[in-house]
């Protein structure tokens, strides 16, 4: 897991711990600001995401060069 994952999955947490709590006193800015800030998270852990994959597949290549050497 990668700095990104973690930061988009805690900013998708807070944002939905943000708009609860506007949902709970009406307030319709917080309830958007969440909203938002869940989606950044969600941007942000698909992009950890996708970092993953390719440094994934950039070190079965490694070892496949590796062990055709």
């Amino acid at each position: 897991m990668n700095k990104d994952q973690v930061k988009g999955q805690a900013k998708d947490i807070a944002g939905k711990v943000q708009e609860g709590a506007g949902k709970l006193v009406d307030s319709k800015t917080q309830q958007a600001k969440g909203a938002k800030l869940q989606a950044e998270g969600k941007l942000q852990k698909g992009y950890g995401d996708a970092k993953e994959v390719a440094k994934d597949a950039r070190d079965a290549v490694k070892t496949s060069l590796k062990s055709h050497s």
